[in-house]
């Protein structure tokens, strides 16, 4: 369910914003840190691991349809392999139908997958997409609360001191402002159509 790029370009922009509003002329503070796990968060927080069970059982009805749809193509594509072989590579007009008609089934199952994992793929992002957008607020909350001047990923970091790491104060209020998600993202919106350019009249002479 993770997408740990996406919540830390997140992070980084909310970080970034930390007294955006001082005067360019002033003077350097003396920059406190806080550290912030965000990993943990996302695998252990309870909107992250009801959504993770949720975004399981989609996954796995995904993988049943496969297998259904995989299922009697193989048996089908197996008989005509048999048949094409009988025939010495030469089918005659009914078999030359039925691969067609087979291709056909073949190619629609393939749609029909790819659209429904398409499908999922959005769920997940709009799951990591939730969370980012009420953790990147805690997280700034919490680091004003503590004098943190820039909040970072453990990840980001080679070497961090537990004394500024706030990832239990985060998991907590996240845990509070946060109990749930939505796993089922909502329809792509569709791209309007593009109006024809008007006609012009063409020039008439006198």
């Amino acid at each position: 369910m993770r997408n740990t790029k996406t919540i830390l370009a997140a992070i980084a922009v909310a970080g970034a914003t930390f007294g955006a509003g001082a005067a360019a002329a002033q003077a350097l503070v003396d920059t406190k840190v806080a550290i912030v796990d965000v990993d943990r968060i996302m695998a252990s927080c309870t909107a992250c691991t009801a959504a993770s069970q949720q975004l399981q059982a989609q996954r796995a009805q995904l993988q049943q349809f496969a297998q259904q749809q995989a299922t009697p193509l193989q048996t089908e594509e197996t008989a005509l392999q048999a048949a094409l072989k009988a025939a010495n590579g030469k089918p005659d007009a009914a078999l030359t139908a039925r691969i067609q008609a087979f291709q056909q089934r073949q190619q629609t199952a393939q749609q029909q997958f790819n659209e429904r994992q398409a499908t999922f793929q959005r769920n997940v992002q709009y799951v990591n997409q939730q969370v980012a957008q009420r953790m990147v607020p805690v997280i700034e909350q919490i680091s004003q609360q503590r004098g943190a001047h820039i909040a970072l990923a453990k990840d980001a970091t080679l070497y961090s001191a537990t004394n500024i790491d706030i990832t239990d104060a985060v998991l907590a209020a996240l845990n509070q402002q946060l109990p749930s998600v939505q796993t089922v993202a909502p329809p792509p919106q569709q791209q309007p159509a593009q109006q024809p350019a008007p006609t012009q009249p063409a020039p008439t002479g006198r």
